[in-house]
């Protein structure tokens, strides 16, 4: 019966490279949609999966890292109170103008600073960098080598040296780390609070975010409780991945991102499967005679309605496997003008394919509706 669908098929070839065309442009539009989601799911939590700490203090009108509220650090040294509790560490964070030290021009990048006696973002390039945060001005770039941040890394690992400004403020990179960007910030700066402060003029006693770090052994869960009857309604207690959790949630469901993209995955199943039925319809029937032969001569629906499937099913496997390639190309210039993590999975693949087989059994199923219809006495 494969043999019968494939020759089917490919006994009209321009039909059979449109109906191929139509579904790689389905699995690219699917694979696009749903790669750019899995990219902005995973970037928005890098931080945060970055930070020490196994419990997370932050403030209840918290939304996301880029509009935060401060809350009094007071809360955050209570915490050392419960014996649990091993080390605290507050954290300040900001958007702030950076200048391009080519163009001059203006462009916000994201300050993190802390205490630079404590490494509060685990990377290597970071923790070996820290004591020369500790000179006042001092900071440490993301080397993401965005074009509107000017060639910054270059100019760095050419002199040595970099100095621009910051809201203002002049100061000098010490170094550089890689960290990437993301969907909430293009680029990140890291700096000692002592220069944070300085440059924001903010008040060092109302901090953005309160990280806990628990002695090995001690129940986070357990902490975290403890901690939630400690304090009062002006703050929020969270483990690590409820931290993360809580940004997630912020972007999939608070903006229309998260819509966009299932709504484009959608609209790629939905033209697949207008394609393939104009397909399969047009293919069922030009053969009409042909399929009302065999119910003469006494095949049952069931047979004819398996030759449709299949071709159905022909149809996914070869649209499905240019759809690959294509997306991948995609997904590499994607990388190259966003910095996103753009990478394909196993899973990802797996799943499109189910999505590009059930799109085009579907378009099957429609077809089949003509195929039921014939009969052989009205044919001939």
């Amino acid at each position: 019966m494969s043999k019968l669908a494939w020759r089917q098929l490919s006994h009209e070839k321009r039909r059979l490279l449109a109906a191929l065309t139509g579904i790689s442009f389905a699995v690219v539009l699917m694979l696009t949609q749903i790669g750019f989601q899995d990219a902005l799911l995973s970037s928005v939590g890098m931080m945060h999966s970055a930070f020490v700490g196994d419990i997370a203090l932050i403030s209840p009108n918290y939304r996301n890292l880029i509009t935060l509220k401060p809350f009094t650090q007071r809360r955050l040294y209570q915490a050392l109170s419960l014996p649990a509790v091993e080390a605290v560490y507050p954290v300040y964070l900001q958007p702030a103008p950076f200048k391009n030290p080519v163009s001059k021009k203006q462009i916000t990048i994201y300050c993190i600073a802390f205490k630079p006696t404590i490494p509060l973002l685990d990377l290597p390039e970071i923790r070996e960098q820290l004591p020369k945060l500790k000179t006042p001005g001092m900071v440490l770039f993301d080397a993401i080598r965005r074009p509107e941040f000017g060639p910054v890394s270059e100019m760095f690992e050419k002199d040595g040296h970099l100095s621009t400004e910051i809201s203002g403020m002049k100061v000098e990179l010490a170094g550089l780390f890689h960290f990437g960007t993301s969907f909430g910030s293009d680029g990140r700066i890291i700096m000692s609070d002592d220069t944070f402060l300085e440059m924001t003029h903010r008040d060092p006693n109302l901090i953005d975010v309160g990280l806990v770090k628990l002695k090995p052994g001690a129940d986070v869960n357990a902490t975290k409780n403890q901690l939630i009857q400690m304090f009062p309604k002006d703050v929020d207690v969270l483990t690590k991945q409820e931290f993360v959790d809580r940004e997630v949630t912020f972007w999939t469901t608070s903006t229309p991102i998260g819509f966009v993209f299932g709504l484009g995955v959608m609209v790629g199943v939905f033209i697949g499967c207008i394609i393939v039925y104009q397909i399969l319809y047009t293919d069922v029937t030009d053969h009409l005679p042909e399929y009302a032969t065999l119910k003469a001569m006494g095949y049952r629906d069931r047979f004819l309605f398996n030759i449709v499937m299949q071709e159905a099913l022909i149809l996914s496997v070869l649209g499905f496997i240019p759809g690959v390639v294509i997306a991948r190309f995609v997904y590499l210039a994607a990388h190259q003008a966003t910095m996103l993590n753009m990478a394909m999975s196993v899973q990802r693949g797996v799943l499109v394919y189910f999505l590009t087989a059930g799109m085009c059994s579907l378009s099957g199923l429609l077809a089949l509706r003509r195929l039921k219809a014939a009969d052989p006495a009205d044919i001939f």
